[in-house]
């Protein structure tokens, strides 16, 4: 690990107006220490970062047991330095050790995921940690919540899983994952390129999805709309040569959309934890099945790169049911149990719904959103 007074110098780097990962890591090559390239933007009158507000960044860092790892460190995961805007600076809570991990697969998917779709994220993310395969996904609600939960229970609750924060490694957020924040914090590991404090921003995230998809072997999107900002992480995969997977949904669900037209375009066909494991060990026949250029023509238009407006913002609670309901049946108790709502709640929201015709209720107390909503 660095010494202190380089990462304060690091720091005020990182901290100066204009100075991006590309150009912070220019300064670096060019003049070898953070301290000369400080100098140098200060002869050219640029205004640097802060030395005060750079011990506080430090200080606050020691205090909640956060590590800043800087990008000449040991510790700094090699698979990131093959990012042309590899993140200067990384700030990390929990067992470091997961920065050097092999292998790894990144799970991805919609905020507002199904049910269905969480189970079964939750169900792929217990068999992969429990056949050595590390976890990464973004800490959202829906899919990468699931995610982490299903690595947290594998190894009899003893699973790791990495999250890769859009805010400050000591923000908690979406709020209502503080339990799941605290669990990875213990057992498995935050991290974030972005500085102490730092709040929800829309431009974070998509950001973001580029370290998700750096740190790991290979992404899977298991529910996506066809403008999910999930796409973004598959894009970066393509972009990083790492293996896309898809799972397979039902062409009427619109969480559906975005993995068939994947797995059209190439992505490989996942139903099982052994899917990604067989194509991980045999990487290089696998990425010759994905045509970049197809991916990156047919998925990755202009207005999915609009999505960097998006961001995790927690929507009125009042339509939460509907939200975890698909065209594939659900039980009543799953819903009760997964939406986190108290039963009386939830039957007035199934009752409203099926008085409105959205939903119909089946046999074995399962419900199941109406074909062509």
């Amino acid at each position: 690990m660095s010494d202190y007074n380089e990462i304060i110098s690091w720091l005020r780097l990182a901290q100066t107006e204009g100075i991006g990962a590309i150009n912070f890591t220019k300064l670096i090559n060019e003049y070898q220490t953070a301290d000369k390239a400080l100098q140098f933007l200060q002869s050219r009158g640029y205004l640097v970062g802060d030395a005060e507000d750079a011990e506080k960044e430090a200080e606050t860092a020691e205090r909640l047991d956060i590590h800043i790892i800087l990008k000449k460190d040991s510790l700094y995961p090699a698979r990131l330095l093959a990012l042309r805007d590899a993140p200067p600076i990384l700030y990390a809570k929990g067992q470091l050790n997961l920065l050097s991990a092999s292998p790894v697969v990144a799970i991805v998917g919609s905020r507002n995921a199904s049910l269905n779709g969480r189970q079964f994220t939750e169900s792929i993310a217990f068999d992969l940690t429990e056949r050595g395969v590390l976890i990464i996904s973004g800490m959202a609600r829906g899919i990468d919540a699931a995610a982490h939960i299903g690595a947290l229970k594998a190894k009899d609750g003893h699973g790791a899983t990495i999250a890769v924060l859009g805010t400050g490694v000591d923000k908690i957020y979406p709020p209502e994952n503080r339990d799941l924040y605290m669990q990875i914090a213990e057992q498995g590991l935050l991290l974030s390129e972005m500085p102490l404090n730092s709040a929800a921003l829309s431009g974070s995230f998509p950001r973001r999805n580029r370290i998700i998809s750096g740190l790991s072997n290979g992404v899977l999107v298991t529910e996506a709309s066809e403008k999910s900002g999930s796409l973004i992480t598959a894009r970066f995969a393509v972009e990083q040569k790492k293996t896309l997977f898809a799972v397979p949904g039902n062409p009427n669900d619109t969480r559906a959309a975005g993995p068939n037209r994947l797995l059209r375009s190439g992505a490989i066909w996942t139903e099982t934890a052994t899917d990604i494991i067989n194509a991980i060990n045999n990487a290089d026949n696998c990425m010759q099945s994905i045509n970049d250029k197809v991916l990156q023509q047919d998925l990755f238009t202009k207005p999915l790169d609009n999505l960097v407006k998006t961001v995790d913002i927690p929507k009125d609670p009042q339509n939460r049911i509907e939200e975890l309901l698909s065209i594939e049946p659900a039980d009543i108790d799953e819903v009760i149990r997964v939406s986190g709502l108290d039963t009386a709640t939830v039957m007035m929201q199934i009752l409203d719904l099926e008085m409105s015709g959205k939903i119909v209720r089946l046999p074995g107390n399962k419900i199941v959103l109406k074909t062509g909503k």
